[in-house]
């Protein structure tokens, strides 16, 4: 069997509300067989050091010194399990370079307050934007992440939409998603299943129905649960919603008994997620299970079936 690691820029929040007090720790990877981890705490962090953070090297002068070596120190803080360690590394890649978008990142996570958490991750998209450059936004879309140099911008960007969404400014969070896989298409970030639990959380289905074209060859219990989910709601008990259902069922048979109670979320999401068995179930129903609940009848429509 399959089996994906799960990523996230931020551990503070998911895409959407919960049916349960499931505690999210990361985002989605991808299902295109891109399994890099968000948190790069080994691969990433020794491709740097070998190469560099840049497309030729990354140390062309003392800005870029000072950047490779503020995310030496960053690459250390994910490494660590002592909080207050984190912390402290994260203020002096900060005292190294301001543009170390990852340490913002850090910082936010150690706060529980939203506000300075979505203002610190506001100053990390600000400052990845600042050590890219404009050069690279303009000539670089679409290969975001595969860049190494891109990766501390796009975990800024998430853990910011991530905060965005739990504020409430649900409009921003959605744009803010749209935007990265504009950057990133092969989305190894997994951006897109947090984007469709948001989009089906506020009704814009059609949009849903879209992104799931675009990621046709996603075999995800995701999409096949979120299909069945569009289908009723659009046609109601039909032969076509009925049929999106059986088929979603055979992706991962597990999905119904959480969403319908009959087993009860854990009070942590799983870190790995296998195709089709129980791990990828908790997580679906930890992040579409609002969609599922905020639709009339659709959890009695489940269990009928």
């Amino acid at each position: 069997m399959a089996t994906r690691k799960k990523t996230g820029g931020s551990s503070r929040t998911k895409a959407a509300s919960r049916p349960s007090k499931a505690k999210p720790k990361k985002a989605k990877a991808t299902t295109n067989g891109a399994l890099e981890p968000i948190r790069p705490v080994e691969f990433e962090g020794t491709l740097v050091s070998l190469f560099g953070g840049g497309r030729n090297g990354g140390r062309r002068g003392a800005k870029q010194d000072a950047g490779y070596q503020a995310q030496q120190l960053i690459y250390q803080a994910f490494e660590s399990r002592d909080p207050r360690r984190r912390v402290e590394l994260a203020k002096q890649a900060l005292e190294i370079s301001p543009d170390c978008a990852d340490a913002y990142v850090l910082l936010a996570e150690m706060t529980r307050d939203l506000t300075e958490a979505t203002e610190l991750n506001r100053k990390a998209v600000e400052a990845g934007e600042r050590a890219l450059g404009a050069k690279t936004f303009a000539e670089d879309v679409g290969h975001f992440w595969g860049l190494l140099e891109t990766r501390p911008y796009m975990r800024a960007r998430l853990a910011f939409a991530q905060c965005l969404w739990e504020s409430g400014k649900r409009d921003e969070a959605i744009e803010n998603y749209r935007g990265m896989l504009l950057l990133n298409p092969s989305d190894n970030q997994g951006i897109r299943y947090i984007l469709a639990a948001c989009l089906l959380d506020v009704g814009r289905d059609d949009q849903v129905a879209e992104l799931i074209d675009t990621y046709k060859d996603d075999a995800s219990a995701a999409w096949a649960y979120a299909s069945a989910l569009i289908a009723f709601r659009r046609q109601g008990d039909s032969e076509d919603a009925r049929q999106l259902l059986a088929e979603a069922r055979n992706t991962n048979p597990h999905v119904p008994a959480y969403l319908t109670g009959k087993k009860k979320m854990p009070k942590q999401l799983p870190d790995m997620i296998g195709f089709g068995d129980e791990s990828e179930a908790i997580s679906f129903v930890g992040d579409y299970g609002s969609g599922w609940l905020k639709t009339p009848h659709a959890i009695e429509w489940l269990r009928s079936q």
